[in-house]
């Protein structure tokens, strides 16, 4: 299976949020997601969190991919607007420390990021790569027919 993947540096500045934010609507809407699609919102939300957490947490310079599986497939067969069912979004970043939940409480501003990870998507884990790590989720814009397409069985996810 082809995949296609996007990718961009993200500087340790929390105002690198929003470039993010308005890097992944634009490749969102070359990949054939709309911009109207609850999935495309779901997906830049996740962004957001995902980012957040690398540079705010870590205070390191981080890597933002999206990866659609069969949409360099369906371009490459010349497909206009091929169907990409499930979305990866992989932020990787140079600090060792794991990624953390904390528990919000009612008027704090912070700490849900995580929480939202868990409720929007449908897997989600990391995993050490070299002195850091890489956290990644997957949304399906469908149903779950890729669930698995991007990790080994000994990977760390929160779902089954």
């Amino acid at each position: 299976m082809q995949v296609l993947q996007m990718q961009m540096e993200v500087r340790a500045d929390p105002a690198e949020v929003g470039r993010a934010r308005r890097w992944a609507r634009s490749r969102l809407a070359g990949s054939g997601i709309g911009a109207d699609e609850p999935v495309a919102e779901t997906l830049i939300l996740l962004i957001s969190e995902l980012v957040t957490n690398a540079v705010v947490h870590t205070g390191c310079p981080a890597v933002l991919r999206m990866l659609f599986p069969g949409a360099a497939g369906a371009a490459a067969a010349g497909a206009v607007g091929g169907r990409v069912d499930t979305v990866r979004v992989e932020v990787t970043d140079i600090s060792a420390r794991p990624p953390r939940r904390r528990c919000a409480e009612g008027d704090d501003t912070g700490g849900r990021g995580l929480e939202l990870v868990d409720g929007l998507a449908d897997r989600w884990g990391w995993h050490r790569e070299g002195a850091g790590k890489r956290i990644w989720c997957e949304v399906d814009r469908g149903g779950p027919i890729w669930s698995g397409a991007f990790e080994p069985q000994h990977a760390a996810t929160n779902r089954a």
